[in-house]
């Protein structure tokens, strides 16, 4: 009998004691719960944060496309005018040497072909 007793108690202890070790399991997992939701503000406000720096992210990047596209036109379009003004230029050449080559008192050279406009002419 004093066997079963002992048997009966240990069991009853160890039954106690377990139910402490779920109940400070439990009061642990509460506070583990409150701080996680403590925390959950702040940590939503740094996901709104990093989704509004990548949204102006975005939209630099696109801007800056666009003005990479308009740089892109720029270019060709002063391509075009450059080789417009060359050609313009091989004309205007051609027009004084045939000046020169029409006018009985000029000399080789002495004309203004491709002069430089800063520079004073050689005129009296």
């Amino acid at each position: 009998m004093i066997i079963v007793v002992a048997v009966v108690v240990v069991l009853f202890v160890a039954w106690a004691l377990m139910r402490q070790r779920r109940e400070h399991q439990r009061a642990e997992a509460e506070g583990i719960r409150d701080r996680a939701a403590e925390q959950e503000f702040e940590v939503g406000r740094r996901e709104a944060r990093a989704e509004e720096v990548a949204a102006r992210s975005r939209a630099a990047k696109a801007e800056g496309e666009v003005k990479a596209a308009q740089a892109e036109q720029l270019a060709q379009q002063a391509h075009v005018h450059r080789s417009e003004a060359a050609d313009s230029r091989t004309e205007l050449d051609k027009e004084w040497e045939r000046a020169d080559k029409v006018d009985p008192d000029s000399k080789s050279g002495e004309t203004r072909r491709g002069a430089d406009p800063e520079q004073p002419s050689h005129s009296p």
